[in-house]
């Protein structure tokens, strides 16, 4: 009989292996900085919804401190809509979709091609639309996803959103490690068994990060509404400072999305504000500055920011599913939501 629950969980725990498929196809990456450079891109855009949407956000930021182009969101209603032509010369449209089935995302990325874009597309089947109208496809190589609530295919979209942008660059990659501390995390039986006990569903929750770890704030936040039926705030601690924070209580329950590596100087303004009002934070991750109130739900112990980032995802994902669960819901199936969304 299936358990609450069972198949997120035993999704997240694939991560590891979804993470060696990634590494182990890298010749989908073979000529692919010549390819690039060759297109004489002068910036790029990204096209996603839902939890590929914050992946998006790690992939422009991965472009935009590595590589320096500038790098947007594009808005799939100007094409669907609206119906704007577009002139996307020079320019590199990055399509991210676990299905590739979204018809508002097709049809943008068949209008962007029509315009002149070279077109990437990074989805989890090689079959879909979007992959069929690409110019290039990079799957997800994450195998079937049956819980609705997204998770390995979220932590494989990041891995490929670093891997392109290291083969864009030249820059040699750490696999080893990244299977190594995702298999040690996947493997953490009490990874957040005292922080699920500690957080209640009754009081506000805001999840916060900057720089490479706001992609997973985001997601934090998007996952736990998905499965526990409530509404929680994923913000940049910068966006946080400039309005939200007003409705900070002592009540309030505020996680900090802190990878290993993260320069502790990004937080340090939101940090104090917020303890000047809630003594007590929640850290994700081995990062920021933890204090004896303080609960932190340790990540992993990569060398740099980027790479704790990605394996930090799966420490979010058991969060919202060991949280959803002690509420009695069902995370592999949340009400009102279905696998696949098909936007129009």
């Amino acid at each position: 009989m299936k358990t609450s629950g069972s198949v997120m969980a035993s999704e997240i725990s694939e991560t590891p292996t979804v993470f060696k498929n990634i590494l182990e196809n890298q010749d989908v990456f073979v000529n692919l900085q010549n390819l690039l450079n060759k297109q004489m891109i002068t910036s790029v855009l990204i096209l996603a919804r839902g939890t590929s949407d914050n992946a998006a956000h790690f992939l422009k930021y991965l472009i935009e401190t590595q590589i320096g182009l500038p790098v947007g969101l594009t808005s799939p209603s100007s094409v669907t809509i609206y119906d704007s032509k577009l002139r996307f010369d020079n320019t590199l449209v990055i399509a991210i979709s676990q299905s590739g089935q979204s018809p508002d995302l097709v049809k943008f990325a068949m209008a962007a091609r029509q315009a002149k874009a070279y077109l990437i597309a990074i989805t989890n089947d090689a079959n879909s639309p979007l992959a069929a109208c690409a110019h290039k496809h990079i799957p997800l190589l994450a195998g079937p996803e049956l819980a609705v609530a997204a998770t390995k295919s979220y932590n494989a979209q990041l891995l490929i959103s670093y891997l392109l942008v290291a083969a864009w660059t030249g820059k040699k990659v750490n696999g080893e490690q990244i299977v190594s501390e995702a298999t040690r995390i996947v493997s953490t039986v009490d990874l957040v068994t005292k922080a699920v006990a500690s957080v209640t569903r009754n009081q506000e929750i805001v999840i916060l990060g900057r720089g490479f770890a706001y992609p997973n704030a985001r997601e934090a936040a998007l996952k736990i509404q998905e499965t526990c039926k409530i509404s929680v705030q994923g913000l940049s601690t910068a966006d946080y400072l400039h309005g939200p924070i007003s409705a900070l209580t002592p009540e309030t329950q505020v996680f900090i999305v802190a990878p290993k590596h993260m320069p502790v100087s990004s937080i340090t303004e939101a940090n104090e504000k917020i303890r000047s009002v809630n003594p007590r934070i929640f850290w994700i991750g081995n990062g920021g500055t933890p204090q004896s109130t303080d609960l932190v739900l340790s990540g992993s112990d990569c060398d740099d920011e980027i790479l704790s980032t990605i394996v930090d995802a799966i420490v979010i994902q058991r969060f919202a599913l060991e949280f959803s669960v002690a509420a009695g819901y069902d995370p592999d199936s949340p009400a009102g939501l279905s696998k696949v969304t098909l936007t129009n």
